[in-house]
């Protein structure tokens, strides 16, 4: 393995490229290895520099900078972990690689496949380690799932569904520039529901179908609606073919009335499986056997990067395990842009900021159930054009068509 050397039983030195926002998260999460002598944050990588109390106690003094080479270069960092906006990953996470330094990039890792491509080249070329931040991959739930369907707990896997039913109100997309952006001074940014904060929905959905992969895909429909007065969507629908024949489809809002915890189901031919990603809480359910219900553990993304440097333990979320994911955003990327509900079909709810779709939260959980599209399910507001560019495929009766991206 290239890249700085990595020291076994001493803290690892990491820099942090965006620490506000989402950022804060993971400056907690730094601060919890430290404390277990795992890490050591060495750097904060912010434009404007965070105040002594935007620190949280236990983390020191780290260095400061606006520029990320320079300080990878000045406080010798192992580690980067890159939490900035989404058309800045590739770049950053470039900058990490030329010096020789690891990564742990948050997602989505890029915006488009061409830049997820430029991005995963540079860093195999550099010969660093790079870690995708989807958190719920990290989940013990997964292979515990997939022991059971070894096993043939449900029988046959038909398909696979995901449901996100959130809420977010309009301040939410005045947070940053890029917020709730498909392109931002030319360059893509794909900042819609199924591609960034219910993201994880679609890369939990596909590793559990076994189509984690690029190669894994063979097609993608896309629905992409859109409540509030943004240029990206935020209530939208995906269908993944498989290569290996097994349908998977994730519906998302972030106009929920009543929002809801995010799941995944494996629907068998005898029963269905289902995972509540950050809950890490499995509920199984079969012909002949009464519901059973787990719970598990995760393993921190982070801790599974240094362990990899360190001991040889095996990465969790390379790269190539997102490429599946990218084939989404890339067909999210390629679609029309997304189609604004009527007037009729939201409201604002007096008081509270935020957009909402009365009916929804049934919605998403019906396309999560039955593997369909919203259009499918007779969603008055769902009545998606063609893409002129897509092959054609069969639909069913009467149904009307969506934009289709064919990957093969």
């Amino acid at each position: 393995m290239s890249g700085r050397h990595v020291t076994a039983g001493a803290p690892v030195p990491v820099v942090l490229a965006g620490a506000r926002g989402h950022g804060r998260w993971h400056l907690g999460n730094i601060r919890r290895l430290q404390a277990r002598g795992v890490v050591r944050l060495a750097g904060i990588c912010e434009l404007t520099p965070l105040t002594e109390d935007e620190i949280p106690d236990g983390l020191g003094r780290p260095e400061q900078s606006g520029d990320l080479g320079a300080l990878l270069d000045s406080t010798g960092a192992r580690i980067a972990v890159i939490c900035t906006p989404i058309p800045t990953h590739t770049d950053l996470a470039l900058t990490a690689a030329e010096r020789g330094v690891h990564l742990l990039l948050e997602k989505p890792p890029a915006p488009s496949e061409a830049e997820f491509r430029r991005m995963a080249d540079g860093v195999a070329k550099a010969g660093v380690r790079c870690q995708i931040g989807f958190q719920s991959l990290g989940s013990h739930a997964l292979p515990a799932i997939r022991e059971l369907l070894a096993q043939g707990a449900v029988g046959a896997v038909a398909g696979i569904g995901g449901a996100g039913a959130w809420s977010r109100p309009e301040a939410y997309y005045r947070r940053a520039p890029w917020a709730g952006r498909r392109r931002l001074h030319g360059a893509d940014v794909v900042d819609g529901v199924l591609t960034n904060p219910l993201a994880h929905a679609v890369a939990t959905a596909l590793a559990l179908g076994g189509a984690d992969r690029a190669e894994d895909v063979t097609g993608i429909e896309t629905e992409l609606l859109r409540a509030n007065d943004i240029e990206s969507d935020d209530t939208s629908c995906v269908r993944v073919t498989t290569a290996q024949g097994r349908p998977v489809t994730v519906a998302a809002t972030l106009c929920a009335t009543e929002p809801d915890e995010p799941y995944v189901v494996v629907h068998g031919s005898r029963g269905r499986i289902t995972f509540w990603y950050k809950q890490d809480r499995v509920l199984l359910q079969r012909a002949g056997h009464g519901p059973q219900e787990y719970e598990y553990g995760r393993t921190d993304l982070l801790e599974n990067l240094v362990g990899h440097l360190t001991e040889g333990t095996a990465l969790l979320v390379p790269p190539a395990a997102t490429g599946a994911f990218m084939k989404v955003v890339e067909a999210i990327r390629l679609a029309p842009d997304p189609a604004p509900l009527p007037g009729t079909a939201w409201h604002r709810l007096p008081g509270e900021g935020r957009r909402v779709i009365p009916g929804v939260e049934g919605l998403v959980a019906a396309a999560a159930d039955t593997l369909a599209l919203y259009s499918e399910l007779d969603a008055p507001w769902a009545r998606p054009s063609k893409d002129p560019h897509a092959p054609e495929t069969p639909h069913a009766p009467d149904a009307p068509h969506t934009d289709e991206v064919s990957t093969r």
